[in-house]
């Protein structure tokens, strides 16, 4: 009786991947001036979809960042602190605080997101032949697939 052997290969594909993954994240954060500013990976997450969604409230940036409430409140007293957000009663329902970023929050994260697209850009323009364009493609729509995936029912 032989074994099938795909556990153990999709095991070490996936192992591959979270660390290839790591790496470039590690690599974009340089790239990008992200370890200047003084912020977590987290906070600069927040922020973000603070930036990208705002006004907003807590519990949202937790749905959207996939953390505990306990976590946001952390984050956002960080990035409120610093000047970057700030936030207001919500018109509908004074009990909750919609949150807001600053216009300085902005324009730091589209230097950060500039940056890592600048360095991505030129990383394929000289490591990835015109051949392998179509490949880097379908690389990038798998990973968006598995970003997007909910096993949790068992379907995607």
């Amino acid at each position: 009786m032989t074994t099938n052997p795909r556990p153990q290969q999709s095991a070490a594909t996936a192992q591959r991947l979270n660390d290839a993954i790591k790496r470039l994240r590690a690599r974009l954060r340089a790239e990008s001036g992200q370890h200047a500013i003084g912020l977590t990976l987290t906070q600069l997450g927040v922020l973000a979809s603070v930036v990208r969604e705002g006004p907003v409230t807590a519990a949202r940036l937790a749905t959207l960042e996939h953390v505990s409430p306990q976590s946001i409140a952390q984050s956002l007293a960080v990035l409120k602190a610093a000047g970057l957000i700030h936030s207001e009663p919500d018109p509908q329902d004074g009990r909750r605080k919609l949150i807001s970023a600053d216009p300085s929050a902005t324009e730091l994260v589209e230097r950060l997101l500039a940056g890592r697209a600048a360095f991505l850009a030129r990383a394929i323009d000289q490591l990835v032949a015109p051949d392998e364009r179509k490949d880097l493609e379908k690389a990038i729509e798998l990973l968006e697939r598995l970003a997007g995936t909910d096993l949790s029912d068992g379907t995607t």
